[in-house]
């Protein structure tokens, strides 16, 4: 049996299926941020399939940058978890009313 691009098609489908429910139904920023990242990391599948499909390396660079992005997004997103925590003593999205006036 080979893999073919469908394959990797309904991987991704499955990660970022998994992702959404998590960012949606969870309330821990934690899982929250952690769900972000498997739905990012289910769009760089789709990316490096198609990539090797089509024979080009685009998606191989854009799968750089979103990797660049998505580091990125840890790091300010922990921190910003860990200066709420640290004033609010939770991590649970719905007792956050840090930004309303």
């Amino acid at each position: 049996m080979t893999i073919t691009l469908q394959h990797y098609l309904v991987l991704s489908l499955v990660l970022f299926t998994i992702g959404t429910i998590g960012v949606v139904v969870r309330r821990n920023a934690l899982i929250i941020f952690m769900s972000i990242e498997l739905m990012l990391n289910a769009v760089n599948i789709t990316f490096l399939a198609f990539s090797r499909w089509l024979g080009l390396a685009d998606g191989q660079m854009i799968v750089f940058f979103v990797l660049a992005v998505a580091a990125a997004e840890a790091a300010v997103g922990l921190g910003i978890v860990i200066a709420v925590f640290r004033n609010k003593a939770t991590v649970y999205v719905d007792d956050l009313r840090l930004l309303k006036g």
